[in-house]
């Protein structure tokens, strides 16, 4: 019986981390070469931070922020724009029956990372982690 494309697993396969860290590689290759017929994506440097594919393997999501942190927006929109030849690069790139349609969402970890060392930061936080005081111990 066929398996159902919606998969109700803990996390992605194996097969969709290792097709998604292909198309990272080879996205940032192309972008790093600037093999894509625009000049205003080829001005920018970006970091593609992280792709995820469906279970289908037929849509990835791109997470990719400039470098700086400088027009997000105008870099996702710049690449919406040559999605297409993009998608044709990875397409021939790699050994998949269907190149998968190319979603570019704002990467958002370097915020999450400083928000994190934040928290860290505060007096309180590290308080609790420290565990409780030596005092404690004596008696």
């Amino acid at each position: 019986m066929a398996q159902n494309s919606f998969s109700s697993g803990p996390g992605p396969s194996q097969r969709q981390l290792r097709v998604g860290e292909l198309i990272r590689r080879t996205l940032s290759d192309v972008l790093n070469r600037a093999d894509v017929h625009d000049p205003d994506l080829n001005r920018m440097s970006i970091t593609v931070g992280e792709v995820t594919v469906s279970t289908d393997l037929k849509v990835a999501t791109c997470y990719v922020m400039p470098l700086g942190g400088a027009d997000p927006q105008g870099a996702i929109a710049a690449l919406a724009r040559n999605k297409g030849e993009l998608r044709h690069h990875i397409g021939k790139a790699l050994t998949l029956k269907f190149a998968p349609d190319l979603r570019f969402r704002i990467d958002e970890t370097f915020d999450r990372l400083d928000e994190t060392r934040r928290l860290f930061s505060d007096e309180r936080v590290r308080r609790d982690i420290s565990g409780p005081d030596t005092e404690d111990d004596d008696q």
